[in-house]
Protein backbone atom coordinates (compact mmCIF):
# COMPACT_ATOMS: atom_id res chain seq x y z
CA UNK A 1 0.00 0.00 0.00
CA UNK A 2 1.27 3.47 -0.92
CA UNK A 3 0.91 6.90 0.72
CA UNK A 4 0.85 5.34 4.20
CA UNK A 5 -2.59 3.84 3.46
CA UNK A 6 -4.05 1.22 5.77
CA UNK A 7 -5.80 -1.98 4.77
CA UNK A 8 -9.45 -0.96 5.09
CA UNK A 9 -11.86 -3.86 5.70
CA UNK A 10 -14.92 -1.61 6.08
CA UNK A 11 -18.29 -2.87 4.83
CA UNK A 12 -18.96 0.50 3.18
CA UNK A 13 -17.95 3.13 2.31
CA UNK A 14 -15.15 0.78 1.42
CA UNK A 15 -11.68 0.60 -0.05
CA UNK A 16 -11.25 1.76 -3.65
CA UNK A 17 -8.80 0.57 -6.34
CA UNK A 18 -5.61 2.63 -6.00
CA UNK A 19 -5.15 3.14 -9.78
CA UNK A 20 -8.64 4.69 -9.83
CA UNK A 21 -7.85 7.00 -6.91
CA UNK A 22 -4.61 8.09 -8.61
CA UNK A 23 -6.45 8.87 -11.84
CA UNK A 24 -9.08 10.89 -9.94
CA UNK A 25 -6.32 12.78 -8.14
CA UNK A 26 -4.68 13.66 -11.45
CA UNK A 27 -7.96 15.00 -12.85
CA UNK A 28 -9.09 16.75 -9.67
CA UNK A 29 -8.20 20.35 -10.58
CA UNK A 30 -8.78 20.17 -14.32
CA UNK A 31 -10.81 17.34 -15.84
CA UNK A 32 -9.42 16.69 -19.32
CA UNK A 33 -8.87 20.32 -20.23
CA UNK A 34 -12.30 21.48 -19.07
CA UNK A 35 -10.65 23.85 -16.59
CA UNK A 36 -12.70 22.49 -13.69
CA UNK A 37 -13.22 19.51 -11.41
CA UNK A 38 -16.11 17.12 -12.15
CA UNK A 39 -17.58 18.23 -8.79
CA UNK A 40 -17.91 21.74 -10.19
CA UNK A 41 -19.29 21.16 -13.65
CA UNK A 42 -22.88 21.40 -14.83
CA UNK A 43 -24.68 18.08 -15.20
CA UNK A 44 -26.17 19.59 -18.36
CA UNK A 45 -22.75 20.10 -19.96
CA UNK A 46 -21.51 18.06 -22.92
CA UNK A 47 -18.52 17.01 -20.80
CA UNK A 48 -20.65 15.44 -18.09
CA UNK A 49 -23.06 13.89 -20.60
CA UNK A 50 -20.08 12.05 -22.04
CA UNK A 51 -19.08 10.86 -18.54
CA UNK A 52 -22.51 9.37 -17.77
CA UNK A 53 -22.92 7.90 -21.27
CA UNK A 54 -19.52 6.20 -21.06
CA UNK A 55 -20.24 4.91 -17.56
CA UNK A 56 -23.47 3.32 -18.72
CA UNK A 57 -21.89 1.84 -21.86
CA UNK A 58 -19.03 0.31 -19.85
CA UNK A 59 -21.42 -1.14 -17.26
CA UNK A 60 -23.57 -2.63 -20.04
CA UNK A 61 -20.48 -4.25 -21.55
CA UNK A 62 -19.21 -5.56 -18.19
CA UNK A 63 -22.51 -7.18 -17.22
CA UNK A 64 -23.78 -8.01 -20.70
CA UNK A 65 -26.95 -6.02 -20.01
CA UNK A 66 -29.59 -6.76 -22.69
CA UNK A 67 -31.00 -3.87 -24.75
CA UNK A 68 -34.46 -4.18 -23.15
CA UNK A 69 -33.10 -3.15 -19.73
CA UNK A 70 -32.64 0.43 -18.56
CA UNK A 71 -29.69 1.49 -16.40
CA UNK A 72 -30.65 4.16 -13.86
CA UNK A 73 -28.40 6.16 -11.53
CA UNK A 74 -30.62 7.15 -8.59
CA UNK A 75 -29.82 9.03 -5.39
CA UNK A 76 -30.98 7.77 -1.99
CA UNK A 77 -28.77 4.69 -1.88
CA UNK A 78 -30.09 1.13 -1.64
CA UNK A 79 -32.42 2.09 1.23
CA UNK A 80 -34.66 4.19 -1.04
CA UNK A 81 -35.06 1.12 -3.25
CA UNK A 82 -36.67 -0.78 -0.36
CA UNK A 83 -39.65 1.57 -0.91
CA UNK A 84 -39.39 2.33 -4.64
CA UNK A 85 -39.54 -1.33 -5.62
CA UNK A 86 -42.94 -2.14 -4.03
CA UNK A 87 -44.32 1.29 -4.98
CA UNK A 88 -43.49 0.65 -8.64
CA UNK A 89 -43.79 -3.11 -9.02
CA UNK A 90 -46.78 -4.06 -6.82
CA UNK A 91 -49.52 -4.08 -9.46
CA UNK A 92 -51.59 -6.67 -7.59
CA UNK A 93 -50.38 -5.48 -4.21
CA UNK A 94 -48.59 -8.73 -3.39
CA UNK A 95 -44.94 -9.81 -3.28
CA UNK A 96 -42.90 -12.75 -2.00
CA UNK A 97 -39.74 -11.98 0.00
CA UNK A 98 -37.01 -14.34 1.20
CA UNK A 99 -35.58 -13.34 4.59
CA UNK A 100 -31.86 -14.12 4.82
CA UNK A 101 -30.46 -11.34 7.02
CA UNK A 102 -30.65 -7.75 8.22
CA UNK A 103 -31.08 -6.11 4.80
CA UNK A 104 -33.82 -8.38 3.43
CA UNK A 105 -35.54 -7.91 6.82
CA UNK A 106 -35.44 -4.10 6.39
CA UNK A 107 -36.75 -4.42 2.82
CA UNK A 108 -39.65 -6.57 4.08
CA UNK A 109 -40.61 -3.94 6.66
CA UNK A 110 -40.76 -1.21 3.98
CA UNK A 111 -42.68 -3.35 1.46
CA UNK A 112 -45.32 -4.12 4.11
CA UNK A 113 -46.20 -0.40 4.11
CA UNK A 114 -47.16 -0.69 0.43
CA UNK A 115 -48.88 -4.07 0.08
CA UNK A 116 -49.08 -7.69 1.16
CA UNK A 117 -45.73 -9.35 1.80
CA UNK A 118 -45.41 -13.14 1.96
CA UNK A 119 -42.16 -14.31 3.57
CA UNK A 120 -41.93 -17.62 1.73
CA UNK A 121 -38.64 -18.73 3.31
CA UNK A 122 -36.44 -17.52 6.15
CA UNK A 123 -33.17 -18.45 7.84
CA UNK A 124 -34.02 -16.53 11.01
CA UNK A 125 -34.22 -19.83 12.92
CA UNK A 126 -30.42 -20.16 12.76
CA UNK A 127 -29.60 -16.46 13.02
CA UNK A 128 -29.29 -16.02 9.24
CA UNK A 129 -26.27 -18.31 8.88
CA UNK A 130 -27.50 -20.08 5.73
CA UNK A 131 -29.63 -19.59 2.58
CA UNK A 132 -32.91 -21.56 2.76
CA UNK A 133 -33.88 -24.03 0.05
CA UNK A 134 -35.95 -22.08 -2.49
CA UNK A 135 -36.34 -24.73 -5.16
CA UNK A 136 -40.08 -25.19 -4.55
CA UNK A 137 -41.55 -22.10 -2.91
CA UNK A 138 -45.27 -21.64 -2.32
CA UNK A 139 -45.85 -18.66 -4.65
CA UNK A 140 -49.41 -17.35 -5.20
CA UNK A 141 -50.19 -16.91 -8.90
CA UNK A 142 -50.92 -13.18 -8.52
CA UNK A 143 -47.53 -12.42 -6.92
CA UNK A 144 -45.96 -9.35 -8.51
CA UNK A 145 -42.34 -10.28 -7.82
CA UNK A 146 -39.96 -12.39 -5.71
CA UNK A 147 -37.37 -10.41 -3.74
CA UNK A 148 -33.95 -11.51 -2.48
CA UNK A 149 -30.91 -9.82 -1.00
CA UNK A 150 -28.30 -11.74 -2.98
CA UNK A 151 -25.46 -11.02 -0.55
CA UNK A 152 -26.18 -10.07 3.05
CA UNK A 153 -23.47 -7.61 4.12
CA UNK A 154 -23.99 -8.04 7.87
CA UNK A 155 -24.58 -11.79 8.12
CA UNK A 156 -22.16 -12.78 5.34
CA UNK A 157 -24.38 -15.19 3.38
CA UNK A 158 -24.67 -15.24 -0.40
CA UNK A 159 -26.92 -16.94 -2.95
CA UNK A 160 -25.06 -19.38 -5.19
CA UNK A 161 -28.28 -20.66 -6.76
CA UNK A 162 -31.18 -18.32 -7.49
CA UNK A 163 -34.67 -19.23 -6.22
CA UNK A 164 -37.14 -20.98 -8.49
CA UNK A 165 -39.54 -18.08 -9.13
CA UNK A 166 -41.96 -20.26 -11.15
CA UNK A 167 -42.16 -17.65 -13.89
CA UNK A 168 -42.47 -14.60 -11.63
CA UNK A 169 -40.23 -11.52 -11.75
CA UNK A 170 -37.04 -11.78 -9.66
CA UNK A 171 -35.79 -8.65 -7.87
CA UNK A 172 -32.33 -8.67 -6.31
CA UNK A 173 -30.44 -6.38 -3.96
CA UNK A 174 -26.84 -6.92 -5.09
CA UNK A 175 -25.35 -4.01 -3.13
CA UNK A 176 -22.44 -5.81 -1.50
CA UNK A 177 -21.61 -8.22 -4.33
CA UNK A 178 -22.33 -5.99 -7.33
CA UNK A 179 -19.73 -6.60 -10.09
CA UNK A 180 -17.88 -9.18 -7.97
CA UNK A 181 -18.73 -12.02 -10.36
CA UNK A 182 -20.52 -12.54 -13.70
CA UNK A 183 -24.27 -12.02 -13.66
CA UNK A 184 -26.89 -13.16 -16.17
CA UNK A 185 -29.05 -10.04 -16.10
CA UNK A 186 -31.86 -11.74 -18.07
CA UNK A 187 -32.55 -13.95 -15.01
CA UNK A 188 -33.86 -10.86 -13.19
CA UNK A 189 -36.56 -8.25 -13.66
CA UNK A 190 -34.67 -5.74 -11.53
CA UNK A 191 -31.19 -5.63 -10.01
CA UNK A 192 -30.00 -2.80 -7.80
CA UNK A 193 -27.09 -1.89 -5.59
CA UNK A 194 -25.83 0.92 -3.43
CA UNK A 195 -22.42 1.67 -4.93
CA UNK A 196 -20.47 2.51 -1.75
CA UNK A 197 -19.35 -1.06 -1.13
CA UNK A 198 -17.86 -2.37 -4.34
CA UNK A 199 -17.93 0.44 -6.87
CA UNK A 200 -17.73 4.07 -5.73
CA UNK A 201 -18.54 6.74 -3.15
CA UNK A 202 -21.76 6.76 -1.12
CA UNK A 203 -24.98 8.45 -2.21
CA UNK A 204 -25.94 6.55 -5.35
CA UNK A 205 -27.80 3.38 -6.30
CA UNK A 206 -27.59 1.74 -9.70
CA UNK A 207 -30.89 0.19 -10.82
CA UNK A 208 -31.04 -2.18 -13.79
CA UNK A 209 -34.68 -2.69 -14.72
CA UNK A 210 -36.44 -4.54 -17.54
CA UNK A 211 -38.36 -2.03 -19.64
CA UNK A 212 -41.74 -3.79 -19.39
CA UNK A 213 -41.67 -3.24 -15.59
CA UNK A 214 -41.51 0.55 -15.97
CA UNK A 215 -45.07 1.78 -15.49
CA UNK A 216 -46.75 4.96 -16.73
CA UNK A 217 -49.96 4.58 -14.70
CA UNK A 218 -48.54 5.65 -11.33
CA UNK A 219 -49.85 9.20 -11.51
CA UNK A 220 -50.39 9.47 -7.73
CA UNK A 221 -46.85 8.38 -6.88
CA UNK A 222 -44.43 11.30 -6.23
CA UNK A 223 -42.57 11.92 -9.45
CA UNK A 224 -39.09 11.25 -8.08
CA UNK A 225 -40.21 7.81 -6.83
CA UNK A 226 -41.27 6.62 -10.30
CA UNK A 227 -38.75 4.59 -12.32
CA UNK A 228 -40.31 6.09 -15.45
CA UNK A 229 -39.13 9.56 -14.39
CA UNK A 230 -35.49 8.44 -14.24
CA UNK A 231 -35.69 6.26 -17.36
CA UNK A 232 -37.26 9.02 -19.48
CA UNK A 233 -34.75 11.63 -18.30
CA UNK A 234 -31.63 9.49 -18.68
CA UNK A 235 -31.09 9.66 -14.88
CA UNK A 236 -31.08 13.48 -15.10
CA UNK A 237 -34.55 14.46 -13.94
CA UNK A 238 -32.78 16.47 -11.26
CA UNK A 239 -29.07 17.00 -10.62
CA UNK A 240 -27.69 13.47 -10.23
CA UNK A 241 -24.81 12.47 -7.99
CA UNK A 242 -22.32 13.57 -10.64
CA UNK A 243 -19.24 12.79 -8.59
CA UNK A 244 -20.31 9.23 -7.73
CA UNK A 245 -21.25 8.51 -11.36
CA UNK A 246 -17.83 9.79 -12.49
CA UNK A 247 -16.00 7.58 -9.97
CA UNK A 248 -18.14 4.53 -10.79
CA UNK A 249 -17.30 5.05 -14.47
CA UNK A 250 -13.60 4.91 -13.58
CA UNK A 251 -14.14 1.66 -11.66
CA UNK A 252 -16.02 0.12 -14.61
CA UNK A 253 -13.03 0.87 -16.87
CA UNK A 254 -10.66 -0.54 -14.24
CA UNK A 255 -12.65 -3.80 -14.09
CA UNK A 256 -12.58 -4.02 -17.89
CA UNK A 257 -8.79 -3.57 -17.80
CA UNK A 258 -8.52 -6.57 -15.44
CA UNK A 259 -10.37 -8.71 -17.97
CA UNK A 260 -13.95 -8.31 -16.78
CA UNK A 261 -16.13 -9.97 -14.17
CA UNK A 262 -14.95 -13.53 -14.86
CA UNK A 263 -11.41 -12.51 -13.95
CA UNK A 264 -12.64 -10.51 -10.96
CA UNK A 265 -14.48 -13.58 -9.66
CA UNK A 266 -11.31 -15.70 -9.86
CA UNK A 267 -9.43 -13.08 -7.82
CA UNK A 268 -12.26 -12.90 -5.27
CA UNK A 269 -12.45 -16.68 -4.87
CA UNK A 270 -8.68 -16.89 -4.27
CA UNK A 271 -8.83 -13.99 -1.80
CA UNK A 272 -11.73 -15.37 0.23
CA UNK A 273 -10.13 -18.84 0.27
CA UNK A 274 -7.10 -17.42 2.10
CA UNK A 275 -9.35 -16.16 4.88
CA UNK A 276 -11.76 -19.10 5.08
CA UNK A 277 -8.88 -21.63 5.08
CA UNK A 278 -7.47 -19.77 8.08
CA UNK A 279 -10.83 -19.76 9.90
CA UNK A 280 -11.35 -23.48 9.23
CA UNK A 281 -8.06 -24.44 10.88
CA UNK A 282 -8.06 -21.83 13.65
CA UNK A 283 -8.76 -22.89 17.24
CA UNK A 284 -9.60 -19.36 18.35
CA UNK A 285 -11.56 -17.85 15.43
CA UNK A 286 -14.71 -19.34 13.91
CA UNK A 287 -16.67 -18.37 10.81
CA UNK A 288 -20.41 -17.92 11.42
CA UNK A 289 -21.83 -19.06 8.05
CA UNK A 290 -22.32 -22.59 6.69
CA UNK A 291 -19.52 -23.23 4.14
CA UNK A 292 -21.78 -23.62 1.08
CA UNK A 293 -23.40 -20.18 1.57
CA UNK A 294 -20.34 -18.13 2.53
CA UNK A 295 -19.98 -14.72 0.95
CA UNK A 296 -16.86 -13.86 -1.06
CA UNK A 297 -17.30 -10.24 -0.01
CA UNK A 298 -18.23 -10.12 3.70
CA UNK A 299 -16.68 -12.55 6.16
CA UNK A 300 -18.15 -12.48 9.69
CA UNK A 301 -16.21 -14.37 12.36
CA UNK A 302 -16.04 -14.61 16.16
CA UNK A 303 -13.86 -15.71 19.06
CA UNK A 304 -16.93 -16.49 21.15
CA UNK A 305 -15.93 -13.88 23.75
CA UNK A 306 -16.98 -10.21 23.47
CA UNK A 307 -13.97 -8.92 25.41
CA UNK A 308 -11.59 -10.96 23.28
CA UNK A 309 -13.29 -9.68 20.11
CA UNK A 310 -12.63 -6.12 21.34
CA UNK A 311 -8.98 -7.04 21.95
CA UNK A 312 -8.70 -8.36 18.39
CA UNK A 313 -10.10 -5.09 17.03
CA UNK A 314 -7.58 -3.01 19.01
CA UNK A 315 -4.70 -5.36 18.12
CA UNK A 316 -5.41 -5.35 14.36
CA UNK A 317 -5.97 -1.57 14.32
CA UNK A 318 -2.58 -1.02 15.93
CA UNK A 319 -1.08 -3.22 13.20
CA UNK A 320 -2.65 -1.10 10.41
CA UNK A 321 -5.89 -2.97 9.70
CA UNK A 322 -9.06 -0.87 9.91
CA UNK A 323 -12.77 -1.56 10.43
CA UNK A 324 -12.82 -5.18 11.56
CA UNK A 325 -15.57 -4.65 14.12
CA UNK A 326 -18.74 -6.60 13.35
CA UNK A 327 -22.00 -4.72 12.77
CA UNK A 328 -23.54 -3.40 16.00
CA UNK A 329 -26.60 -5.64 15.50
CA UNK A 330 -24.58 -8.88 15.58
CA UNK A 331 -21.27 -8.00 17.26
CA UNK A 332 -18.20 -10.13 16.65
CA UNK A 333 -15.78 -9.40 13.83
CA UNK A 334 -16.11 -8.94 10.08
CA UNK A 335 -13.69 -8.53 7.21
CA UNK A 336 -15.17 -7.08 4.01
CA UNK A 337 -12.91 -8.09 1.13
CA UNK A 338 -14.46 -6.29 -1.81
CA UNK A 339 -13.03 -6.18 -5.33
CA UNK A 340 -10.54 -3.43 -4.45
CA UNK A 341 -9.00 -5.26 -1.46
CA UNK A 342 -5.73 -6.78 -2.74
CA UNK A 343 -4.94 -10.39 -1.83
CA UNK A 344 -1.85 -9.08 -0.05
CA UNK A 345 -4.14 -7.28 2.39
CA UNK A 346 -6.00 -10.50 3.21
CA UNK A 347 -2.74 -12.45 3.59
CA UNK A 348 -1.32 -9.77 5.88
CA UNK A 349 -4.47 -9.77 8.03
CA UNK A 350 -4.39 -13.56 8.34
CA UNK A 351 -0.75 -13.38 9.49
CA UNK A 352 -1.75 -10.76 12.07
CA UNK A 353 -4.62 -12.91 13.36
CA UNK A 354 -2.35 -15.97 13.52
CA UNK A 355 0.08 -13.96 15.63
CA UNK A 356 -2.76 -12.86 17.94
CA UNK A 357 -3.90 -16.47 18.28
CA UNK A 358 -0.39 -17.66 19.12
CA UNK A 359 -0.16 -15.01 21.86
CA UNK A 360 -3.54 -16.04 23.32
Amino acid sequence: MKYGRTYNFSAGPATMPEPVLEEIRDEMMNYRGSGMCVMEMSHRSKVFQQIIDEAEADLRELMGIPDNYKVLFIQGGATLQFSMIPMNLMKNGKAVYIETGAWSKKAIAEAKKVGEVIVAASSKDKNYTYIPDCSDLDIPEDTDYIYICENETIHGVTWNKLPNTKGHVLVSDQSSMFLSRPCNVADYGLIYGGVQKNVGPAGLAIVIIREDLIRDDLTNLPIYLQYKTHADAGSMYNTPNCWAIYVCGKVFKYLKSLGGLGEMEKINIAKAKVFYDFLDQSKLFKGTVVPEDRSLMNIPFVTGDKDLDAEVIAYTKAAGFENLKGHKSVGGLRASVYNAMPIEGVEALVECLKKFEAEH
